[in-house]
């Protein structure tokens, strides 16, 4: 099974085999160029149809991975095809696994500080031939942030994740992208927390049947009304296989 790149809604996402994604990591390494990594959940889809610069940040990712279900069944909804959804921590320790073997570099940017060095210390014990060039905790004052640029522009990692506390969050890679040398960057949203062992991921079962939302409705309950773009995509899904929009 191929990479292939398929588009929904007018959003581009990759059906990406998990068996072929260690290959992929290397083959964007080796480009020698700046590759941005998007994990893409229906809210983010949703956010790319009503924000150019979004969408532009999505359009030039080199990959776009599916991480909720609503898209996946989207996708087989309009194409017939099966897309690979996964779950944003293992992709990101499958990520971590394979610039391990080849001994890559890594930098991490965000999170608050205690945070990040209890991620940092458990990277190392469970990645110890990543090598990790630098980290900087979120929260950053406006003055700091070129010379931040610069130190990471100066690492050069095979890898930037940014996690929460940088200013744009995710739009602060696409900000920065050509400052910042050659290499893979991932925003990561509140993973340095379930690094740290601050926060659960949704377990197994409860990813597989499309309920991790329901974790996050219980955190912060204003989550509940999703439900009314959630039934807008539903809408949009139907009116796009009646006129083949796509």
């Amino acid at each position: 099974m191929d990479i292939e790149r398929v588009s929904l809604l007018k959003v581009p996402i990759d059906i990406l085999p998990p068996e072929q994604l260690a290959e992929r990591i290397y083959e964007l390494l080796a480009a020698g160029k700046a590759q941005n990594i998007v994990l893409l959940s229906l809210w983010d889809l949703l956010r790319a149809r009503r924000s150019n610069d979004y969408r532009t940040y999505i359009l030039n990712a080199a990959l776009v991975i599916p991480i909720s279900r609503s898209l996946q069944s989207g996708i087989r909804f309009l194409t017939g095809k099966t897309a690979v959804r996964y779950m944003p921590f293992d992709f990101v320790i499958s990520l971590l696994t394979a610039l391990e073997e080849r001994e890559f570099t890594l930098y991490l940017i965000g999170g608050k500080a205690q945070t990040l060095r209890k991620t940092e210390n458990n990277i190392r014990q469970t990645f110890p031939r990543l090598r990790i060039v630098g980290r900087y905790q979120g929260g950053f004052k406006r003055q700091d942030e070129s010379s931040i640029v610069e130190a990471i522009r100066k690492a050069s990692p095979s890898l930037l994740l940014v996690g929460k506390g940088v200013r744009g969050e995710e739009q602060w890679i696409a900000k920065h992208t050509g400052k910042l040398n050659q290499g893979i960057r991932l925003w990561c949203s509140d993973l340095y927390d379930v690094f740290a062992e601050r926060r659960r991921r949704p377990s197994r079962q409860t990813f597989e049947r499309g309920w991790e939302w329901m974790t996050y409705c219980f955190r912060d309950p204003l989550l509940y009304f999703r439900i009314f773009p959630y039934i807008y995509y539903k809408i949009l899904l139907v009116i796009y296989k009646i006129f083949r929009k796509e």
